[in-house]
């Protein structure tokens, strides 16, 4: 035995040694999922230790390279031969440097339990290979010499059972092709186990108390929840019959348990023992909300590794300070999670295309123009990109999440887009046939540039990938991203609204079934008039007139296509860094966030007088369906300063016209009252900027994305804090930030806290659409069910 091979250093190249169970897992820990620890005791020790048996048995003394062509219809022959090998192997001795290797490993987790997993790979793929799950069971042992090496030796001699033999022979595995390995991981008490099995159809989640072997078993019948895969939300759930539980075997926990011998019902193993389950207890579902939640989100984002079609064995580990969510386990019905890829980051925005690669390395030299259909890969893209963004096919970015500038742009004009993919630039070339998958956060290369090879790539990465339909690079995402509405959809009360900055996009989204448009980005629709110029330098150029006018019609535009329903048009909220505006709008050095929003009023009014004027002609062009939304408003003193000028515009003479503010600032959580007196008519939570500024996370830099989440307890205890002073104050509150599209299981707190409106993308409107139906059903439920009582 040369050495172990920990999980979350495990390679591609180690793959045979490991076997595919230990092979998968690595894969998913080294992605940043929370798996159990754990080595891998490689197949190449399996064989070392076949080769030094000394033996007697003519069948034993030939294991290494013997096939054991058995007539396996004759059932005793099988019996005799699998039993005597299997005694030689459990009567052989296990060398003492391989066992204090591995003793001294296990004991950096101090446990007194292991459990060793078979991890199998086949050498060479057979047709007849079916799932062999079942086939090889863990072997649990105390973590101690002795115990080891008989805990290996048993693990190792299952490939000689006689239904193993059975299998080989019928599937036509040779033995030289069989390569078991074994994964070592140490074993914790647990609140609760079960599995997560997903595929199109839906999500099944078992659960029971303690630690999974009960299901294993049979001895249990799991708590059952059904998910839709969607939206996370549980459709049903059906209470098990769980009258036991397994633990490692010390101290039983009182809350639990009732008197019961130690050795009721124990397999053959020493570390574990079975606890009968108190009656109240049994009456319980095992998973709390909040657990349940925890395993929704994860397999949410398993989607993106695994495909559709996966299964996984959780546990919930009972720490000393905490409670902690582990994968035990992970199978996948693409028997390999596809490491063709050679550039991986965040799916950004949904897609799949194949195009050339235009690589640009430096986003500070812009081009007059980009190739159309190209896959454009750059470090990171600023807003003042977007008009060159219509043109191409994809985006790969080497920075930024999934709330970033080319994350947003990209979902908005649906375009298929990776960020945060480390490299990039490095690893393609321009010219460079691509495959780039927005949905897995994916890049492959196509071989060749003939139309053969093209669609071949297309018909091999849709068949690893899920099946779905590719897109060419003469095909634009937007139809496949923002795909035609159902025209079934159920009767909703909270209101739906679009995201919109791009004019081109109306046609298509007016006739969505949305409320209005609830953030219309000002910042992206007037990039597309400014010719590349600061508004400054168009009023200090004596252009303000030809300025004034283009923006009118721009806003104009929404206006009048989704009249009488409203759009919210919100204020310039100029980020830090437009490289090509940034004669103006240099960020003070002192300051991290730069002049942003409201604030930047006050130090220059002229642009934003403008854009009040824009709005005032819109007014008087006879549409009152415009309302203003200030953005990342910092005081109620920047608040008053813009209603004032608000008013001078004229622009609350019409009696529809209300003016909002974004709800991002923290500070806005203890101002609130303050800016309704004030005259706020209403607050739009800005999701993005909310969870940064609470977090201290910068929502550009994608390796942070574990930390920058919207779901965070913090995050989202401030949303339900503003949706409950809105309520209080008599205004309504939206929601307009990324978090509602990027997580729909949000959706069902949101309605069942009272949000008024929920805004989102193009691309998310059906999806969130069938998400407020349900959740407003269920609480209609639970609403009828309390009646009754």
């Amino acid at each position: 035995m040369d050495k172990l091979y920990w999980l979350d250093q495990i390679k591609l190249q180690d793959r045979a040694k490991v076997g595919d169970k230990a092979f998968f897992l690595s894969k998913i820990i080294q992605r940043g999922y929370p798996v159990v620890p754990g080595f891998v005791v490689s197949a190449e020790t399996l064989q070392q230790f076949l080769e030094n048996l000394n033996s007697s048995e003519s069948l034993a003394a030939d294991l290494p390279h013997s096939s054991l062509h058995l007539d396996v219809t004759n059932w005793r022959q099988l019996q005799q031969v699998a039993s005597r090998l299997r005694q030689e192997m459990l009567a052989a001795t296990v060398p003492q440097q391989w066992v204090s290797t591995i003793f001294q490993a296990a004991r950096e987790w101090q446990t007194g339990c292991l459990i060793l997993r078979p991890t199998l790979g086949v050498s060479t793929a057979t047709p007849g290979m079916k799932n062999i799950s079942g086939l090889l069971e863990s072997v649990f042992c105390e973590c101690e010499p002795e115990a080891i090496a008989f805990a290996l030796k048993r693990t190792w001699s299952q490939i000689f059972r006689a239904r193993s033999l059975l299998y080989w022979q019928q599937a036509g595995i040779n033995l030289q092709q069989i390569n078991l390995a074994v994964l070592v991981q140490p074993v914790e008490n647990a609140i609760a186990s079960g599995l997560l099995t997903a595929n199109s159809s839906g999500w099944e989640i078992e659960a029971t108390w303690g630690l999974g072997i009960a299901i294993a078993l049979g001895e249990v019948q799991p708590d059952v929840y059904y998910i839709q895969q969607e939206t996370g939300a549980v459709l049903e759930q059906q209470l098990g019959n769980k009258m036991l539980a397994y633990r490692v075997d010390d101290a039983v926990p009182e809350a639990f348990s009732q008197a019961m011998p130690k050795s009721a019902l124990t397999p053959d193993h020493t570390c574990l023992s079975t606890y009968l389950i108190q009656e109240a207890q049994q009456k319980q579902y095992a998973l709390q909300e909040e657990y349940l939640q925890q395993i929704i989100a994860l397999g949410t984002q398993l989607v993106n590794e695994l495909g559709q079609t996966f299964a996984i064995k959780w546990t919930i580990a009972g720490q000393t300070s905490s409670d902690k969510l582990y994968i035990t386990q992970v199978s996948s019905s693409q028997s390999v999670i596809n490491h063709r890829h050679f550039v991986r980051g965040l799916g950004a925005a949904g897609g799949r295309v194949v195009a050339n690669a235009l690589v640009i390395s430096n986003p500070q030299h812009k081009p007059e123009q980009l190739p159309k259909g190209v896959i454009l890969v750059i470090p990171a893209i600023a807003p003042d990109w977007l008009p060159l963004l219509q043109q191409v096919s994809g985006i790969i970015t080497e920075q930024g999440g999934l709330t970033s500038h080319a994350a947003i742009l990209a979902r908005e004009l649906g375009i298929a887009a990776v960020v945060n993919a480390t490299s990039a630039t490095s690893l393609i070339q321009t010219g460079e046939r691509l495959l780039l998958d927005g949905d897995r956060g994916e890049v492959y290369r196509i071989k060749g540039n003939s139309k053969e090879e093209i669609e071949r790539g297309k018909e091999e990465q849709s068949g690893k990938l899920g099946g779905e339909k590719l897109l060419s690079s003469n095909h634009h995402n937007l139809k496949a991203t923002h795909p035609p509405l159902s025209s079934h959809l159920p009767m909703i009360a909270t209101q739906l609204l679009v995201n919109l900055s791009q004019s081109s996009l109306i046609e298509q989204v007016q006739s969505f079934p949305v409320d209005g448009v609830g953030l219309l980005r000002s910042e992206l629709m007037v990039l597309n008039i400014l010719d590349g110029q600061h508004p400054n330098s168009w009023i200090l150029g004596g252009r303000q007139a030809e300025l004034l006018e283009r923006w009118s019609e721009q806003i104009m535009q929404f206006a009048r296509a989704f009249a009488p329903r409203p759009v919210f048009y919100r204020s310039l909220d100029w980020p830090q860094d437009l490289p090509s505006l940034s004669d103006s709008l240099k960020s003070s050095p002192q300051s991290m966030l730069g002049e942003r929003g409201t604030f930047s009023y006050l130090r220059n009014p002229a642009v934003f007088e403008l854009e009040l004027q824009a709005l005032a002609n819109v007014q008087q062009a006879g549409y009152s369906n415009v309302n203003l939304l200030l953005p990342f408003v910092r005081t109620v003193e920047e608040f008053i300063f813009c209603r004032r000028k608000v008013e001078q515009a004229l622009l609350t003479e019409v009696s529809q016209f209300q003016l909002w503010m974004m709800a991002e600032v923290p500070s806005v959580l203890f101002l609130l009252p303050e800016y309704v007196k004030a005259g706020a008519a209403g607050i739009s939570i800005g999701t993005n900027d909310l969870t940064q500024l609470l977090l201290g996370v910068d929502r550009e830099q994608g390796q942070l994305g574990k930390v920058f989440n919207e779901r965070h307890p913090a995050v989202m205890s401030a949303i339900a804090q503003l949706i409950q002073m809105a309520k209080s104050a008599g205004i309504p509150c939206s929601i307009c930030g990324q978090a509602p599209a990027l997580y729909p299981e949000i959706i069902d707190k949101l309605v069942e806290w009272g949000i008024t409106s929920i805004s989102v993308e193009p691309e998310a409107v059906e999806r969130t659409y069938q998400a407020i139906a349900r959740a407003e059903q269920r609480l209609i439920l639970a609403a009828a069910r309390r009646e009754l009582k």
